[in-house]
């Protein structure tokens, strides 16, 4: 995969890479906004003139990030909207409500995500971190594909990360039927499925002019751990150490770099499809782990296109 230039890199910020953007007149929605990477991205682009959708789980936290995106931002142009990605029937009410009324839609974040979590399913009786993490935003990403389209160009932009490394898809047993639930390993294929979501919307929308990006933000303090047990934090701690001897942890402003760029950068025109990392886009098949690069099957169209298939007979799209 080609490189794009980028001036950024690791520790890069979203108020640097959005430095001089005017981002006026822009629609951008944002899952998972009431906190961490989420309310950070929506921070930015506000501040740059977007109006930012905040698409949040529970509203009265959603609220509460509002109010303090505002104390820094008073003339942001802010929508607050529910949205649970554990129920498809909340996924397709949010879509409804937001084409009711808006025509259109420039960026899709899909920043929202669990990690690690205890087995569980989700309302619809799927696996929680495959369920949440990947088919409620591959829902909201087809059902809202229109508004991008209308939006043309517009952009998707997937949160992965470097977890794929744990675990390909598991498209024959993607709920854990036929082996024993491993936290990391259920990760590992969400965050798989999130690269791959983005590879097969922009093979099924890239020549309507939506240009589709996966993202590593980086090792980050934020929420997403906080159903992991202590055994499963201990776990990755050792796996983070032995991988990669020179791991650094992020800021939530440099970890949510790498969203903004991908969902502003004029450089990364014709790159659709392609997984970032530290604001560049990723080496191909190099030392994964987690220290570095995107392993191929996370970006594999034929993959990409069974998931695809998968994905819509699972959330009723068939």
């Amino acid at each position: 995969m080609s490189s794009a230039s980028s001036p950024f890199g690791f520790s890069s910020t979203t108020d640097e890479v959005l430095a001089g953007r005017d981002l006026g007149g822009r629609l951008v929605a944002v899952t998972g906004a009431s906190t961490g990477l989420g309310e950070e991205t929506t921070r930015a682009l506000a501040a740059h003139g977007a109006t930012v959708v905040m698409a949040v789980r529970d509203l009265e936290r959603g609220r509460a990030a509002a109010d303090r995106i505002r104390a820094s931002v008073p003339d942001a142009r802010l929508q607050l909207r529910e949205l649970d990605l554990a129920s498809l029937a909340s996924v397709r009410s949010f879509a409804d409500g937001f084409l009711a009324d808006h025509d259109r839609l420039d960026v899709l974040i899909n920043n929202a995500g669990i990690m690690a979590c205890p087995h569980g399913t989700t309302v619809d009786g799927f696996e929680r971190q495959f369920g949440t993490n990947h088919l409620g935003h591959f829902l909201l990403g087809v059902s809202l594909a229109p508004a991008l389209v209308a939006g043309a160009p517009s952009r998707l932009v997937s949160l992965s990360s470097r977890g794929h490394s744990f675990a390909d898809v598991d498209l024959d047993d993607w709920n854990f039927e036929r082996t024993p639930y491993d936290p990391f390993v259920a990760y590992g294929r969400s965050k798989t499925a999130n690269a791959l979501f983005a590879v097969g919307f922009q093979r099924r929308y890239g020549d309507q002019g939506v240009s589709a990006f996966s993202v590593h933000p980086g090792g980050i303090h934020t929420e997403l751990g906080r159903e992991m047990t202590r055994e499963t934090v201990t776990a990755l701690l050792s796996q983070l150490a032995e991988s990669n001897a020179e791991f650094t942890w992020k800021t939530i402003p440099q970890g949510a770099a790498t969203s903004v760029w991908a969902a502003t950068a004029p450089e990364l025109a014709g790159h659709g499809g392609a997984y970032l990392d530290d604001c560049g886009i990723a080496t191909v098949g190099h030392d994964a782990g987690l220290s570095n690069g995107v392993l191929p099957y996370a970006i594999d169209p034929d993959r990409a296109d069974a998931l695809w298939e998968l994905s819509e007979r699972l959330v009723g799209l068939a």
